[in-house]
């Protein structure tokens, strides 16, 4: 049977009467993984005498967001431009150094099911569009301000199996008013002439135009500083970067949260605290409330991922994104952990290795992808480097004609660490019994797509508004 094809487009306070919560490990943090531990007012008096936060200052803002990745950044940005409210930025490093950094800068769609996410996709698809048309609209390209171009994208599946899965794709789809069309292997070819999905062919693939690439690791993130920076004039905004978090201060009448304590500053938030930390979260969280009376588990944990980037690939070109099938059950894998007092400990590795290609807006041919559980390792991996290319070969014969050491002076390797929840879903709502404590973490390889949504969601909840999607199924309390 030949090889067959599916096309989708869119349808067009007093410092005196606060308590120390507790106190961070800041040589753990500094290095995003941190595992604080408990102390009382007197130790804390006896940390400053020896040091530690001789020189801290202090400041208030109406909201601190802990986390510059791209979740923090959009929160932040949502606050100042939906709101009066002031807003200082907390980070251990400095923005996007995490996941965000290191990923594809690409806003897939096409692998997503209708579900809990679906409706926090949809509507961060909307937003991204109308941030992208803003900037048209001031006379700006898109592409030349975030590397922002809109796509296709091609899901890619060669066993029956992966029929059935696309079949069923076909129909959620449309439910959702995609248009979705199978292409025959004349009209593949035409769109994308290097890949080849051998003699054996037979199985659909799955054609997509509503995907978007960005250049987050520059362009757009440059975009947001700005966009944000620009309430510093008005004392609506600040910047704290290298200051990982230490502890917290809780009101002793009210039992809220009064203030963060960096390493340099303690920072009084008058309405909220947003922890978006990614994958250190459930460290960061589980730390912040050890040994107290409230008991909470954020069960974010990183997922390790590579991506090959090679430069100058003019053999090469590739027309939309491509995933194959098989990344839907990639993501699948569970990590089996549990904690000590040193972090968590992961019980196996779970390693995987699905294909997805596409280009940066630099013309680079990024190539992955792995899931592996590791912990908070961030080494290279080469044999998983040797898998992803061996993988993207067999999908693109072209390059097995090229030797992956013969590129080894023009390849970038990336390697970032995803905040996986076990359930696949993000948690984006308040600590039980810290009201004015939100998370929002654990979108795993969604942060790009998903951000803009996610800032949406967590401003309407600060600030009492209807959502715009049911935030029900992200609420941290009985995950």
């Amino acid at each position: 049977m030949a090889a067959m094809s599916l096309r989708i487009s869119a349808q067009n306070s007093n410092p005196s009467t606060s308590n120390l919560l507790y106190r961070t490990s800041l040589n753990n943090y500094s290095s995003r993984a941190t595992f604080p531990v408990k102390t009382g007012r007197k130790r804390f008096d006896s940390i400053r005498a020896s040091g530690l936060n001789t020189s801290t200052s202090t400041a208030a803002f109406d909201v601190v967001v802990v986390g510059a990745g791209i979740i923090g950044l959009t929160i932040a940005r949502q606050f100042l431009q939906e709101s009066d409210l002031s807003v200082a930025v907390v980070d251990a490093a400095v923005p996007c150094s995490g996941a965000t950094g290191a990923g594809q800068g690409y806003i897939w769609l096409i692998h997503k099911a209708r579900g809990d996410k679906w409706e926090l996709a949809v509507r961060s698809r909307q937003l991204w569009e109308t941030f992208a048309e803003s900037i048209q609209d001031e006379g700006m390209n898109p592409l030349d301000v975030l590397g922002w171009k809109k796509t296709g994208s091609l899901l890619v599946g060669k066993t029956p199996a992966s029929s059935i899965m696309l079949k069923e794709k076909v129909r959620q789809l449309s439910e959702a008013g995609i248009k979705a069309e199978f292409l025959s292997s004349k009209e593949l070819l035409v769109e994308e002439p290097a890949l080849v999905l051998g003699k054996e062919g037979g199985q659909p693939l799955f054609l997509m135009t509503i995907n978007w690439m960005l250049n987050v690791r520059l362009r757009t993130l440059r975009r947001f500083l700005r966009a944000n920076r620009r309430f510093a004039t008005e004392g609506r905004y600040k910047e704290y970067y290298y200051e990982p978090v230490t502890c917290l201060l809780r009101s002793g009448s009210s039992g809220e949260v009064q203030a963060v304590q960096t390493s340099k500053n303690t920072l009084y938030s008058k309405k909220a605290v947003v922890i978006a930390t990614g994958c250190w979260t459930g460290s960061l969280v589980q730390g912040l409330l050890r040994d107290s009376d409230i008991q909470v588990a954020v069960p974010v944990q990183p997922r390790k991922g590579h991506l090959l980037v090679l430069e100058n690939l003019n053999t090469f070109q590739l027309n939309h994104g491509l995933m194959e099938v098989g990344y839907v059950n990639h993501q699948a894998a569970k990590l089996q952990s549990t904690f000590s007092d040193s972090g968590p400990v992961n019980h196996a590795e779970t390693s995987s290795v699905s294909m997805t290609a596409t280009t940066d807006a630099s013309g680079n041919l990024v190539l992955g992808s792995s899931r592996q559980l590791v912990g908070f390792s961030t080494d290279i991996d080469e044999s998983i480097i040797n898998r992803i290319w061996e993988r993207a070969g067999e999908f693109f014969p072209t390059l097995r004609e090229l030797s992956l050491s013969d590129l080894s002076k023009s390849r970038e390797v990336r390697i970032g660490l995803r905040p996986y929840m076990p359930d696949g879903k993000p948690v984006i709502g308040p600590v039980p019994r810290l009201s004015n404590v939100f998370v929002a973490a654990g979108h795993e390889g969604e942060g790009l797509a998903l951000a803009l949504g996610t800032a949406e969601t967590v401003v309407d909840m600060v600030l009492g508004n209807p959502g715009k999607v049911d935030c029900s199924p992200f609420a941290l309390e009985g995950r």
